[in-house]
This record gives C-alpha cells, structure tokens and sequence, in this order.
C-alpha cells in the first residue's frame, strides 16, 4: 500500500491515506495524479502565493524500481510565472527515496508561520523549524541537513530552495540532490511563499522486485546502452547537442536574432569536456549522461553538476557570452541561489536587448553583449531582488510591462513562461509545442525531436506511411501538429511513471509497448495504446485547468520575432590556415509561414474548438465529463 499525505502548514496538520487504485488507473502516477489533485483542490480564484495553492509532489509507478532511468519526480502548482497550470519535475535520486519512504503524493498546502521543512522517513512526516536553515544557499541547506557524506545518499535525500526562492523570484527552482532541478514555471518561488525551505527523506528499506520484472528491466537497460543512438549522450551528455545545432540554425542566440554562433568552437561538448572531472548518472541511468565541471582556479572558480546543453545555451550564446568558464560559473551561482537556468538566461538576454535599444540600464553592471560581469551580476541581483533584479525577478513578461517603450517585443515567452533552447523557424515541431504546451514554452511537453533527428525508423514506427516523408522534413509545417500531439501524449505518460526522456521521446529508443511491458510484469494490464489514451487524458486535464484559469487560442503563440522576421542559416565552415570553425556564406533562410494553419490542424487532431476548448465528446471519449462540467458553457 502506497500513501498520500495532506501537510497543512498553516495548522501544523498532517492526513494520511492510500493512494485511491482508481485514481492510478485513470492517471497512472507522478505527472498524472499531480494534475488531477491541482485540478480538484485550486481552483481559478486562487493566486500563485496564496496559502491555498499546493505544492503537490508526486512519483510514479516506476519510482524507487530498477527500471532503467526511473529517477524523476514531479511537482505540480499554479504557476506565478503563467498564473495557471505549471509543473516542474526533476532526476537524481530524491524521487526513488520518496517512493521507498512509502509515497505516491506528498500535498502541501497552507502556510507556515516561520520557517519549516519537512521531515519524511518511512511513511511518516514531521515539521521541524528552519529558521537555521532560512538564507542559506540550496548548498549549504543540503550540507546542514545531509551532514558529512551528504551527497552519497547515506544520510538521506534533500530537496530545497535557495535565496530566490525565499524572495519570491518567479524563476525560482527547486534543487534536489545538490545540482538537479526542478525548475520551470516558479515552484521555488511557490515553496517559499508558504515558508518551506526544504524535505529531507530518508528510506530504511527497499522494496523486493519481481523478478519478471527485474529480467525485463534489465533487458531495457542493456538495450538503451547498446542503442546508437544514445551514444553522444553517454560519452558527452545534452552538450554534445550544440555543435549540429549551431550547423543547423537551431542553436538560439543573442536573444533568438540569431540561430547561430561564430564562436561555437568555445562552447561546444570537446570545449566543455576540458573541465569535466566526472561522469554523473540519476538513480538507475545506465545512459549517465551528466558531468562534474571544475573550473579549479581563477576569477569564475566553481564546481557544479553540468552544464546541460538548455543551460550551456541560455547562459552562452543567448547572451552572446563565448566564455566556458563564465557559463560554468553561473550555472553554479544559478544552483546555489535556486534559479532555473533557462528562465534566468533568457531573461538576462532581454536585458541586454532592451539596454542595447536605450530603454533600460544599470548603474553597476553595462548589460553590454557578452559581459560576464553583467551575466554573473544579474543572476545575484535576481536571485536577491536586488537594484535591477526586483524588476528582472518577475520573468520576461511582467519586466518587459514595467519598462515599457516597447520591450515586449524582446520578450521571449509563452504564456509568461521563457523559452527553452530551440529555435522555432528552424524546429517548427518545437515551435508549435511551445505555443500549445500547458505549461508555458516548453521544450518537454512534446519533445518533438523525430523530423530534426531525421528518425526515419520511429516514424514508420509510428505514423501512417503516407505521411513520413512530409512529416520528417523540418521544413515542412503540414504534419508538424501530428508530431506534437503524439508527442504530447508520449512526454506525459513517461512523466506518470517517473522515467526520464531520454530513453523515450529523445531518441525513441523504448516506446509505449515497452513501458507496457514492464506494468504488466507489475500487476497492471495494461497496453501501449491504453498508455497513450492516458497520456492524452492527463494533457486534456491540464487543458481544462487552463480553460477554466481564462486561458484560450490567443495564449498558444510565440513571440512576434519568429512570425516577423525571417532567420539567415549560415555555412559552417573550417578555416583551413587556424582550422577554428567559422560561419560563412548565407545557405537558407529559416521563417514560419503560417502558425494559424498548423494550430487549427492541431485543435481538429485534438478534438478542441477553435478556441483551443475541448470539446464535451473529447471530454466524454477519455473520460473528463465530470471535470469539464461548469467549464465548458
């Protein structure tokens, strides 16, 4: 029997209950779950930081297994950063220990009277103060509480904020496991605003497997090392995406005027890979695809799991910042004050688009392009709401509203929430799946990877044959909503059951029938095609939530800049007297000719209106009737 457990803060209350079986069946576990008790208990009327919203973290039913790559949790909240649905979710070795201390959902509500964190061992939760605690840097939290040996896992797991998210920063994250994040959307920010610095579980013991189970489990991990495909990301992790993206357009820069660097040669995986002292993996990786990056001495001196490539990118190129040692640097700064990475480099970015345009300027830092000061200063001001920073902590949207003159124009986000690391006249699949994500512009919520990967033998896997040679070419908007949709129900069924994408919608490497598979071998009948109704039932859920929160069609867009002007690709070239790579003649031109046709292909796919509603047979065919009452007159 697995548990769920209600934590008031405001009353000091703690209720325990088994997971209901039908809850599980109908939403399957972690993401799922998450979005169905967001939906019941906060309702439109409440604000991101009133006590009434919850933080709701959940696992899934692969969590604290050896199922290849189940290390991932899920949070679920309303959003400050998009005022509605929002969910990060994070690997390393947090969710597992949640899981084995005996929980399918852990809901915090209310709001403490002065700092606390919580306390979670087997099957059972303590409040504990924090006022020791409170200030300190999401690396200090974790050394406090884990005590010597911390990050071996003998002392438990931690999961807190830093500095920004006590202050309210709305790009706040939440780190586990010293440098994993979960960070998208603000549910730092959310953790802060109800005095809750920190869980600290602890696990006595480990579950026996079944050994059906354990056979296939072991079969998938041996399968996903052998894949090809997995290959760069095992040797040099994300990192190893920039140098084919900088060839391609894809590699966002300079606030997404450009979709290319001349520098890539400086912050590409063989540049970053000179720091690396180690390979990381999360709980039961055989890909381990992360790294321990040490810049040993010097002005930007630091050690932090990473960079990511979503990281590398945003705190790199977008910035125009060509220095490895300063983007290792503030990845760090980025972790110990609780920031995500890519809402604080896109919104660094704006800052220094706006202050180029004359319209906003600071009076330590010259915001100029590339400026590590201005990027390592920024991301203290922001993480402290210091000077500059009390603007720059509200997100891209709401800054760009307080300058004014324009900025707007130079924010890039959707829905209030920044843009991940893809560049949407050279990716149209992730270009639509930004504008429809649920959660703001996000690059995880569909993963549409299949045509820039050009993965022909997923595509016929997949798609009727007729379409495969449209639908693979990037270029190509007809049959970008199909990609996205899939991929939409694929992404939030890996997110129910606690396994990480890149042995799934990344490389298509273990598909739907495989995960059924490993249910089976559990207990839970189940196919790949009845996986993929509950993706798309959990999908329509979040859909519904946002409805009701007043969100519709004119919510599902991207920036003006990637309908308005056209993007020049480049030739990547070899300088044949220095051998550095270099950018020459002009070879295309990347643009977005018509969002509207490829969102009413995805709405009709859908089963919505076109106001992006579904529709009462959507709602009836997975389900959803009763949640969509009172919603949809």
């Amino acid at each position: 029997m697995t548990l769920t457990a209600v934590v008031d803060l405001t009353t000091g209350a703690i209720q325990y209950s088994e997971t209901d079986p039908a809850l599980r069946k109908r939403f399957l576990g972690a993401r799922g779950i998450g979005a169905k008790i967001l939906f019941d208990r906060v309702s439109a009327r409440v604000a991101p930081f009133d006590p009434a919203n919850c933080l709701i973290f959940t696992t899934g039913a692969f969590s604290g297994t050896p199922w290849p790559t189940a290390s991932r949790y899920h949070v679920t909240f309303k959003s400050p950063a998009t005022n509605a649905y929002g969910y990060a979710n994070a690997g390393g070795h947090f969710g597992p220990e949640l899981a084995r201390a005996g929980f399918d959902a852990l809901i915090v509500t209310g709001r403490a009277s002065s700092p606390v964190y919580l306390q979670i061992t087997d099957r059972t939760i303590a409040i504990r103060p924090a006022d020791h605690l409170w200030g300190l840097t999401t690396t200090a939290t974790h050394d406090r509480l884990l005590g010597a040996g911390g990050r071996s896992g003998r002392n438990g797991r931690v999961l807190c904020i830093g500095p920004a998210g006590e202050k309210r920063v709305r790009l706040a994250a939440i780190i586990n496991d010293y440098g994993r994040a979960a960070a998208r959307g603000g549910p730092g920010a959310v953790m802060g605003s109800k005095n809750l610095k920190a869980l600290h579980v602890r696990a006595s013991s480990r579950e026996k497997t079944r050994a059906e189970f354990a056979a296939i489990a072991r079969a998938l991990s041996k399968h996903l090392v052998d894949d090809p495909k997995t290959s760069g990301l095992r040797t040099d992790g994300t990192v190893v995406l920039m140098r084919p993206k900088n060839m391609t357009g894809d590699l966002p820069a300079k606030n997404h005027r450009f979709g290319q660097v001349p520098f890539i040669d400086n912050v590409d995986a063989r540049a970053l890979n000179r720091y690396r002292t180690k390979r990381l993996g999360c709980a039961m990786c055989p890909v381990r695809c992360s790294r321990l990056s040490v810049v040993p001495d010097g002005e930007y001196a630091s050690e932090v799991e990473g960079p990511e490539y979503e990281t590398t990118d945003a705190l790199g190129p977008m910035c125009w910042n060509s220095n490895p040692e300063v983007i290792i640097r503030a990845n760090q700064l980025c972790n110990a004050y609780g920031l995500d990475t890519i809402s604080t480099g896109v919104t660094i970015a704006f800052a220094m688009e706006c202050h180029q345009r004359g319209i906003l300027s600071d009076p330590d830092l010259s915001l100029e392009w590339g400026d590590a000061a201005s990027i390592v200063g920024l991301i203290e001001k922001i993480g402290t709401r210091e000077g500059i920073g009390e603007v720059l902590a509200e997100g891209v949207q709401r800054a760009a509203q307080t300058i004014g003159h324009g900025a707007d124009e130079w924010a890039m986000h959707v829905k209030g929430l920044e843009l991940p690391r893809q560049e949407p006249r050279v990716a149209k699949g992730f270009g639509l799946g930004h504008a429809t994500s649920n959660r703001g512009a996000d690059h995880l919520y569909a993963l549409p990877t299949i045509d820039v990967a050009g993965n022909l033998e997923a595509a016929r896997k997949i798609f009727p044959a007729e379409i495969v040679e449209q639908l693979l070419d990037p270029a190509d908007e007809t049959y970008k909503p199909d990609l996205v949709i899939y991929g939409e129900h694929y992404c939030a069924v890996t997110d129910a059951l606690g396994i990480c994408k890149f042995s799934t919608t990344e490389e298509y490497s273990l598909l739907p029938d495989d995960l059924a598979r490993g249910l089976c071998a559990l207990g839970i009948e189940i196919t790949g095609a009845d996986l993929l109704e509950i993706g798309e039932r959990i999908v329509n859920l979040e859909r519904l939530y946002n409805v009701r929160a007043g969100l519709s069609r004119a919510d599902d867009r991207l920036p003006q800049r990637f309908t308005r002007e056209p993007l020049v690709v480049r030739a990547s070239e070899t300088d044949p007297a220095t051998g550095a790579t270099r950018l020459g003649d002009p070879i295309r031109v990347a643009q977005l000719f018509d969002c509207d046709a490829m969102l009413d292909r995805y709405y009709r796919l859908r089963g919505w209106d076109a106001n992006g509603r579904p529709t009462g047979a959507t709602l009836a065919r997975l389900g959803l009737s009763e949640e969509g009452t009172g919603i949809l007159e």
